[in-house]
């Protein structure tokens, strides 16, 4: 048997306490919970105003006003990967007025791809509940021959290497690079800081293809500039039904979204955790969500505590086989 790492210790440490706390929510602790919030919350956001992340957490804040008549505050403190939002929640106080709105960047990826993190995403924080789910798209340029995916497999093979596909964010590039290991295929990628400087260069023809989310590729696929092959998820997109998942395709087994989630500083109280979870799953169910999760070609989806930190730690497992696969070294 393997030993033990820290991360899976940590892993087992955290669904036990969660375990554990739910024995807190008695009739003292329903008290506790009652009383919370009484006074503004902030909802730390790791990318910049108007980022996905951004309009997800200021659509569930509205909900959350609503409900509680406290004002929510968005602070967006962007940068490195999601590590100075998330560096900063984890040493905030741990009493649910500091919550971290985020995404599988921070607590799924960072750890493989960085040699050494300001935060812990396990140890530090306290899971609340998932806030949605989105799929990204397989997109070329209108002009490119490809009319499939499979098409698109094909001239890869016939000629290893010359193909390209661009990525501006960590989503982007793992799709691209699990492609590449399922379908067997060699695909140089191309680093970009933005999806959207990707789709630039795409348009451009200084690339062949890539993987990029909705809210960017598909006002471009309407527009009649870019081709869709095909969806990233086991599920076929709202916004795009007549495209076939890259599963439905040929390269079965491939699912690579992405997700949104809310976390609280490690030893926030059992009962303000439970509460907030409540509050931020009825958010999802919103008006000023719904619109968010269309326009975003996203979903609401919801968690339990203890279902996040389990989905956390296989989405975490996911990342990092991939990462590996792909010879990926920590920067």
């Amino acid at each position: 048997m393997k030993p033990s790492t820290p991360l899976a210790r940590g892993r087992r440490s955290l669904l036990l306490a969660g375990t554990a706390a739910l024995a807190l929510l008695g009739p003292c602790g329903a008290a506790f919970a009652q009383a919370y919030p009484a006074k503004p919350i902030t909802f730390v956001v790791p990318f910049a105003a108007g980022s996905a992340t951004d309009q997800l957490a200021r659509a569930v804040g509205q909900s959350v006003t609503s409900d509680t008549k406290q004002p929510v505050v968005v602070d967006n403190r962007g940068g490195a990967s999601g590590m100075i939002a998330a560096q900063f929640v984890a040493k905030a106080p741990a009493d649910g007025y500091t919550v971290l709105i985020t995404t599988n960047t921070t607590h799924a990826a960072n750890e493989h791809l960085y040699k050494k993190l300001p935060y812990d995403p396990v140890k530090d924080f306290a899971p609340v509940t998932g806030l949605g789910k989105g799929g990204q798209v397989m997109v070329v340029n209108a002009s490119a021959p490809y009319k499939s995916v499979g098409e698109l497999l094909a001239a890869a093979r016939k000629s290893p290497g010359k193909l390209s596909f661009g990525s501006g964010s960590s989503s982007s590039r793992m799709a691209g690079e699990l492609l590449k290991q399922l379908a067997g295929v060699d695909i140089l990628h191309v680093p970009y800081k933005s999806n959207p400087l990707a789709i630039t260069d795409l348009l451009g023809g200084q690339i062949d293809m890539m993987i990029t989310d909705t809210s960017t590729g598909v006002p471009q696929i309407k527009s009649g500039k870019l081709r869709a092959l095909g969806y990233s998820t086991q599920k076929r997109s709202t916004q795009l039904p007549d495209v076939p998942t890259i599963d439905e395709a040929g390269v079965k087994g491939y699912d690579m979204g992405y997700w949104f989630a809310a976390y609280v500083p490690a030893g926030t109280p059992a009962p303000v955790v439970a509460r907030l979870n409540e509050l931020l799953v009825h958010a999802t169910r919103s008006a000023a969500a719904k619109s968010f999760y269309d326009i975003a070609g996203s979903e609401p989806w919801t968690t339990t505590p203890q279902e996040l930190s389990q989905f956390q730690a296989a989405e975490t497992q996911k990342w990092g086989r991939v990462i590996k696969a792909a010879g990926i070294e920590p920067e």
